[in-house]
């Protein structure tokens, strides 16, 4: 019993007993020792593996499927070996002993004007392909049979795709040296035929015109390259002038008169305000400068890059670039130390409570309204964050933040509002002084309270993170009605049907003992 390989030779599977892949595999890696590793040898060896595939394919279509070691002494002694070849090169003449192979009839794809058949046809006969081709003309003025006989052979003869077709095509012996001798001979016609193409008037000539329209395409390309460059550093002019302008009269004026010009300093910023609402002012003339630095350099830089691309002027003043660049790195340092410095602003966090008892002894039902928005015709600041704003009154700015309405289940029997306020600071006391900045009043009229739709941080407060809670309890069994415009301060208001905020004004809500529970109109 001898053991067995599966191999692939030519996209074809094989099984092959271990003796004979052996003696296979010393055969071929001979080939390819001679053959060296070049196109030409690599295509020589991927024929003469085909040519073996397909040896193996005849004699494998009997009952016997496994390649043994007769098969390949065999496939060897026709093919040859490369000592064999090289000691036969420069012989033309069959060797004796050996009958010459038989002709097949294969399409002629070197040689072809269509799809190679008169090319075939010679090759089979021996014959001169241009005689075929006349024959096949006159036939088919005389009759047309010469066009039918022309396609049927174009679609039954098989094209010959491999060179040991093409050698069968003549009549030639398939082994390695003629294998060898018809790749040499195909590889020297493409050579020469490249050559001819290359010294032709034609080539000339179309290399004449492939440089004359590299040329135009180049100066062309040259051009648009310019006008590029020079709009680009148009835009460059224009966004580093009015930016600069804009942010000098930002930081200076405190209003911008650019900021409505697209894409160069949209949206308005009031530096000078913006700062002293967050830092004290020793630290806010420092970050303002610093911002102006970190804001202004690029602009600069932006101006001059613009004009240099315009103009194309030369400058090479290493000495002003980097002391451009060295003042903005201060600048951002100067940032980062006042940024680090306030930190400390927000360390403690406390809060404050008030509460007030509704008296309204006989009311079922407590109207909640949002008062009358006092600061709708002031001035207000392109500003706003985290629920405040800043508004200008007579000359002078002032903070506004918006309050937060819940409503709660009451202990008692009255109603009460809890008010609570909160801030941070650098420390507790300093977090209760910031309370105490804090300005909210609602008011009572009957049966409906009136709530302040801000809150107020008092002249030279500062923003802490300030709060304000409004908590309205509802005792159980009565009822509150929310009016339309607490939209804008209420805050997830629990209640037993999960209703949004939103979808809660504009209607009766009555405390029960699972919660708040919407109270149906009777008509």
């Amino acid at each position: 019993m001898k053991k067995t390989f599966t191999i692939n030779i030519s996209g074809t599977v094989f099984h092959i007993e271990d003796d004979a892949y052996e003696k296979l595999q010393g055969y071929l890696l001979k080939l390819k020792q001679h053959f060296g590793n070049t196109e030409e040898g690599r295509e020589i060896i991927t024929d003469i593996e085909a040519r073996i595939a397909e040896l193996f394919n005849e004699k494998s279509s009997d009952d016997k499927k496994v390649v043994t070691l007769e098969w390949v002494e065999e496939i060897i002694e026709t093919m040859g070996t490369p000592e064999d070849f090289l000691e036969e090169e420069g012989e033309e003449e069959v060797a004796p002993g050996k009958s010459k192979r038989k002709r097949r009839l294969y399409r002629d794809p070197d040689h072809r004007v269509l799809g190679g058949v008169c090319g075939g046809l010679g090759a089979y006969f021996n014959m001169d392909p241009v005689i075929l081709r006349i024959i096949m003309v006159v036939l088919f003025l005389l009759n047309g049979i010469g066009l039918l006989a022309y396609l049927v052979l174009w679609i039954a003869v098989p094209k010959a795709r491999t060179t040991a077709q093409r050698l069968e095509m003549r009549g030639k012996e398939v082994t390695v040296s003629n294998i060898e001798s018809s790749i040499k001979e195909e590889v020297k016609e493409v050579k020469e035929s490249v050559k001819k193409f290359k010294e032709s008037k034609t080539y000339n000539k179309g290399q004449e015109k492939m440089s004359e329209f590299g040329d135009i395409v180049y100066s062309i390309l040259k051009v648009a390259l310019k006008v590029f460059v020079v709009i680009i550093g148009v835009i460059l002019i224009l966004s580093g002038f009015f930016g600069l302008l804009g942010m000098i009269s930002t930081m200076i004026v405190g209003h911008s008169i650019v900021a409505n010009v697209p894409m160069i300093w949209t949206p308005e910023l009031h530096m000078p305000g913006f700062l002293n609402h967050f830092i004290t002012p020793g630290s806010a003339t420092i970050g303002m400068i610093s911002a102006g630095l970190l804001v202004g350099i690029p602009l600069l830089a932006m101006l001059f890059i613009g004009t240099k691309l315009v103009f194309r002027y030369k400058s090479n003043n290493a000495a002003i670039a980097l002391s451009m660049v060295g003042l903005w790195l201060i600048a951002l340092v100067a940032i980062v130390v006042v940024s680090a410095s306030q930190v400390g602003n927000f360390k403690d966090k406390t809060s404050l409570a008030s509460s007030e008892t509704i008296e309204c002894n006989d009311c079922q039902t407590l109207y909640l309204e949002l008062a009358e928005d006092r600061w709708e015709n002031y001035s207000e600041l392109d500003f706003e964050m985290d629920r405040f704003k800043v508004v200008v009154s007579d000359g002078e700015e002032v903070l506004l933040g918006k309050p937060k309405l819940d409503v709660e289940d009451a202990s008692g029997e009255r109603f009460v509002v809890v008010v609570r306020k909160s801030s941070r600071g650098s420390s507790q006391s300093d977090a209760k002084e910031n309370i105490e900045e804090i300005t909210y009043t609602f008011n009572q009229q009957d049966s409906t309270l009136l709530f302040d739709p801000y809150f107020r941080i008092d002249e030279d407060g500062k923003w802490r993170d300030q709060e304000v809670k409004i908590t309205v309890k509802v005792p159980e069994g009565k009822t509150i009605y929310l009016g339309e415009e607490l939209i804008r301060i209420i805050y997830d208001i629990e209640n037993v049907s999960n209703t949004w905020d939103a979808d809660m004004v504009g209607k009766f809500w009555t405390m029960k003992p699972n919660g708040l529970t919407m109270k149906e109109i009777e008509e």
